[in-house]
């Protein structure tokens, strides 16, 4: 889908929002065509111009002035790149990051029951600071676990989407308000993208981020929001919104300006022709949007296909797995970073499949694997390419699952844990609070349902502060992060990224 076409007009960016979160969760396949019908084209075009139309408010407005020059300028141009990896369906992440000493494991071993993994079977990590518990990687992820060995990776545990701070009296009485839709697959996904959980929100909080950070891009062609699950409303902002991409690269027209022979006159025809309508002057306010959305697409396709044509380094392999594709297009939009003349970037693809109400224990060892040795070839192609101190990649996912068993697996539940990974990170460390297990501890809210210990906005605030956002300018892009973080504090908010 193309970037949008500022200055659309004043159309209902709500109700045209509302159009692309129908679409957000569709389930994307891992290999899609780079080539696309003339009708399909303009279809997704169309739909760009129209989700694109900027309505800003006058208070933003006025701010965002003064706010794009608060933000935390590159470093002689240094590049900075944040890569969200959505596990969508709700991942049951104390399977993930696990009890592994004695009184510790019992606990969990005694409400997980048949879900519980095995003490002996899970990976020992050694975290440098003391969380008074020992604690263990699944099986499935030695990959991850060597990343955290080494520091390059770190576990943030028990993190939800709050609109503010919570304890199990304020849940059970109602006296303190809480997410909408809490427990619901579409309202926490829509919630841990827009960081909004009190309302619907037209925009997520890497759009909003880039409505800031855009213009430190030189080129301005192609969004500094780039997708591989299609259109979604985390990287939608007020002005910038998502290009999306496939595994195998930027989408063409089908035929147009396609490698022409000598004698291709069919394509020289269409493709003259498409040029003739884009260039005509349109009244029609509507027309007028679309026009020049489709123009920006196939100027930002020309930009991306050539700056991401590059070959990866002899020692950066991807698996043949589900991810391994999208993190090695990842890869190569990262090396081709030059050719698109940027220094500000955000990634966003997700994994489905991760709803386990049944078969826990078999779909994880399935699945994580797959999580694990992707993250693993993408950080080492990081490395070849001299960026891992620049790239971040974090994991964000519906909600925890209930730490109690239903026969078969588990149910939707709030609190999870998380992983950042890349050289940048403040690594070998869990931050945040790893809580409890055992059953109906003072942060269970009915069948292992944990009250989260973090919130999402202070896991997004220091994914926010690392990437430019100036702290002056952070409740534009997270609304209710005073409740959890003093944005005047000389300290981060919770310390997983080094400046």
């Amino acid at each position: 889908m193309a970037q949008s076409a500022p200055g659309a007009g004043n159309l209902s960016h709500r109700h045209f929002t509302r159009i692309r979160r129908l679409k957000m969760n569709r389930h994307n396949p891992m290999v899609q065509p780079s080539f696309i019908s003339r009708r399909r084209f303009i279809g997704q075009a169309s739909c760009a111009a129209v989700s694109g139309i900027s309505v800003f408010n006058t208070l933003l407005n006025l701010r965002l002035a003064g706010d794009i020059a608060a933000a935390n300028p590159p470093a002689s141009g240094e590049y900075r790149a944040l890569v969200c990896l959505f596990l969508n369906g709700g991942n049951d992440s104390f399977n993930m990051l696990v009890p592994r000493g004695q009184s510790e494991y019992a606990e969990y071993a005694a409400i997980r029951q048949n879900l519980a993994l095995a003490q002996n079977s899970l990976i020992q990590i050694n975290p440098l600071n003391d969380i008074g518990k020992q604690l263990g990687v699944h099986p499935g992820m030695p990959e991850l676990a060597n990343l955290f060995e080494q520091g390059n990776a770190a576990f943030v545990a028990n993190v939800g989407t709050l609109i503010q701070p919570v304890n199990k009296v304020q849940f059970n009485a109602g006296s303190v308000s809480l997410p909408l839709g809490l427990f619901s697959h579409s309202d926490q996904q829509e919630q841990w993208q827009t960081s909004v959980p009190q309302s619907r929100a037209g925009t997520g909080w890497a759009g909003r981020m880039a409505d800031l950070l855009q213009s430190l891009n030189n080129n301005q062609k192609v969004s500094m929001n780039i997708s591989l699950s299609g259109s979604n409303i985390f990287q939608a902002g007020q002005s910038v919104f998502e290009y999306a991409i496939t595994p195998t690269g930027a989408v063409a027209l089908t035929g147009y300006k396609s490698a022409w022979q000598a004698n291709d006159t069919f394509n020289q025809a269409r493709s003259a022709a498409v040029d003739g309508l884009l260039a005509q002057q349109y009244s029609n306010l509507l027309m007028k949007a679309f026009a020049n959305s489709k123009r920006s697409a196939l100027d930002a396709y020309d930009v991306f296909a050539n700056a991401t044509n590059v070959n990866l380094p002899q020692g950066a392999t991807f698996p043949s797995t589900p991810l391994g594709p999208e993190l090695q297009m990842i890869a190569k939009t990262i090396a081709g970073r030059t050719g698109l003349d940027v220094t500000r970037q955000t990634f966003f693809l997700q994994l489905g499949g991760w709803d386990h109400h049944d078969e826990v224990i078999a779909n994880q060892q399935t699945m994580l694997p797959y999580v694990s040795s992707a993250v693993g070839a993408f950080y080492n192609a990081l490395v070849q390419l001299g960026v891992q101190n620049q790239v971040t990649l974090f994991t964000v996912s519906d909600f925890g699952r209930t730490l109690t068993s239903n026969g078969k697996g588990s149910d939707h539940a709030w609190g999870g844990n998380h992983f950042v990974v890349g050289g940048g990170v403040n690594g070998k460390r869990i931050y945040g609070t790893y809580p409890a297990l055992y059953a109906d501890n003072s942060l269970d809210v009915g069948r292992g349902r944990l009250i989260p210990t973090t919130s999402a906005d202070e896991y997004f605030a220091e994914l926010a502060l690392w990437l430019g956002v100036s702290k002056t300018s952070l409740s534009l892009v997270l609304p209710n992060i005073s409740h959890f973080y003093d944005t005047t504090a000389s300290t981060p908010p919770l310390g997983f990224l080094l400046s």
